[in-house]
């Protein structure tokens, strides 16, 4: 059985060492909860897992440890920031902040941020904002990543490009997030370390040949990852991830015709009042209707209801919280030296 860890721990141990890295104590604490929430909530390449590259990133200076971003523009309702390469899951959580107490004000605020540093889950952001009744979407991309293939092509050119969002209703909300890709560079990594495949052929090699062989991504020439949809769709894949690309590079106005500074990225994040528009009463009316329709579609397999995006994650998480959370067996391992270097106590499985 998959040993399980108390919540408590896992967020002590993150907060522990990303303080020992250099990471201010207030920013800690939101990279470390962000990491947790992804495993919480079933993301488990983008959880704790990122938490050996986050530290040597901080420890090489790859990351900023501190620093305030850079306001590019402000004109109320869209705000742009240089985010100087500090820790991505804090300019993230400072942005949604400003985000809501704007979309109060004006109704809905975009905020992008160049040059972040990689932001970890994007749905482990949605809740604090469909708490509030508001509606969230969130992308990013990272302009030094072209692991991603255009439609049609065997070379990579883009990154995953992520989309989230985060829609309230009068129960559970619906949480989306999605790669534009059909698989992300996380679960490419971990099936090659080890020794698995792809369930599907979701990449070229450097031939154009499709495979499910993740050691395509590691050769020389490497291949590249399909968009979402594969051989057959992934044309729309592609168009959803030049979306993104503009409204992330493009908005921010930093992104792939700059010079490469590492690993990191560039977020979108809007926010908007649903007061503002048709009324609050009548959004939370139709998405909860919107969501009840789905629910009693006649499912294709009687097993298998049909459920809303997110519906998992949220049992999911709730279990966990309860119960402990059943860490991926090689997430530890990887997180040992670190706790050695730092003299930092791992935590202990429940009994």
């Amino acid at each position: 059985m998959t040993p399980r860890f108390s919540v408590n721990a896992l967020s002590k141990l993150a907060f522990d060492l990303l303080c020992s890295a250099g990471l201010p104590a207030p920013r800690a604490r939101v990279h470390a909860d962000t990491l947790l929430e992804a495993d919480l909530l079933g993301h488990d390449t983008h959880g704790l897992a990122l938490l050996p590259a986050h530290l040597n990133e901080l420890v090489s200076g790859g990351m900023a440890r501190d620093g305030e971003p850079e306001v590019i523009s402000d004109r109320g309702a869209c705000v742009a920031w240089d985010g100087k390469r500090m820790s991505g899951p804090w300019l993230v959580s400072q942005a949604t902040d400003l985000a809501i107490e704007r979309a109060r004000r004006y109704g809905t605020c975009t905020i992008v941020i160049a040059r972040t540093h990689h932001i970890a889950c994007l749905a482990a952001f949605l809740r604090r904002v469909t708490d509030q009744g508001l509606m969230m979407l969130v992308m990013s991309a990272d302009p030094c990543n072209e692991n991603v293939a255009p439609h049609g092509g065997k070379v990579g050119v883009v990154s995953p490009n992520p989309i989230a969002a985060g829609i309230p209703t009068q129960g559970e909300p619906i949480l989306i997030d999605v790669s534009t890709s059909i698989t992300t560079n996380g679960m490419t990594q971990r099936l090659q370390a080890e020794g698995k495949r792809f369930p599907g052929e979701w990449l070229v090699d450097a031939d154009g040949q499709l495979t499910n062989d993740p050691n395509a991504m590691f050769a020389q020439p490497k291949g590249a990852l399909l968009p979402l949809g594969g051989l057959q769709s992934g044309h729309k894949g592609y168009a959803l991830s030049l979306l993104v690309e503009a409204l992330t590079n493009g908005l921010a106005g930093h992104g792939r015709v700059k010079p490469r500074e590492g690993w990191g990225g560039t977020a979108f994040i809007e926010v908007f009042d649903p007061d503002a528009f048709g009324g609050g009463t009548e959004f939370l009316r139709e998405t909860t209707h919107l969501a009840e329709l789905c629910r009693a579609s006649t499912p294709r397999d009687p097993t298998h209801p049909v459920r809303m995006p997110g519906e998992a994650a949220a049992q999911r998480k709730a279990r966990q919280l309860h119960a402990g959370v059943a860490l991926y067996p090689t997430i530890l391992p990887a997180i040992r030296p670190w706790a050695e270097k730092f003299r930092v106590e791992l935590p202990q499985p429940l009994p």
